[in-house]
């Protein structure tokens, strides 16, 4: 097969395991022993890697690659990203399934249904999926990919439908016109809700 046209991340190479070669993989699949089921997989700078061997160790799988023999060439492998084609992937997941390259280029669209913006990227820095959107000409906002903030993900119809406020985008109006005593009071909702991450 040759480089991906349309690359699917489905995994990213940690550290060495052991003398023999051996490397410590993070997957991104639903099963993480499925990784060894695409073929062949691939690094941006067009590398091959084939799976000669995988077994599951906690949080990630330990996998040894073809032609990677001890731990000099394994480390070298470290943080390196292995991609699929989308092609590679199958479309018979249950409704409400689907892949995060699929989010990617979505309308983006308010409670009310009228278009705020665009979806750029799904991101995750350890806290759980959040989407990376285009909001009202504004680039770069990122909101928590969960049930609440993202109720409606509709692949089909080519859009996703937010919830402004459990986004963290606006403030909830009930909370920002509570009265104030004098003594300090928490008004409105923080620019982002508290649990920023989960899956939803």
């Amino acid at each position: 097969m040759a480089r991906p046209q349309n690359p699917i991340q489905m995994a990213v190479i940690g550290a060495a395991h052991g003398i023999k070669g051996e490397l410590r993989v993070k997957t991104f699949t639903g099963d993480p022993l499925a990784l060894a089921d695409y073929g062949p997989l691939y690094a941006k700078d067009g590398r091959t890697f084939e799976i000669a061997a995988i077994r599951p160790a906690n949080e990630v799988v330990v996998v040894r690659f073809k032609g990677v023999n001890d731990r000099n060439a394994a480390e070298a492998l470290t943080n390196t990203e292995l991609f699929v084609d989308r092609s590679a992937l199958p479309d018979d997941g249950e409704e409400g399934e689907f892949y995060h390259t699929d989010l990617v280029g979505l309308a983006v669209r308010d409670e009310n249904g009228e278009p705020v913006g665009k979806v750029f990227a799904v991101q995750n820095f350890g806290g759980g999926d959040i989407l990376e959107i285009q909001y009202q000409g504004r680039k770069g906002v990122l909101i928590p990919f969960t049930q609440a903030a993202v109720p409606v993900v509709d692949i089909a119809g080519g859009f996703v439908a937010i919830d402004t406020v459990a986004a963290g985008l606006v403030e909830d109006e009930d909370d920002a016109d509570a009265p104030s005593d004098g003594e300090f009071e928490h008004k409105g909702r923080p620019r982002g809700p508290r649990d920023a991450g989960g899956n939803r």
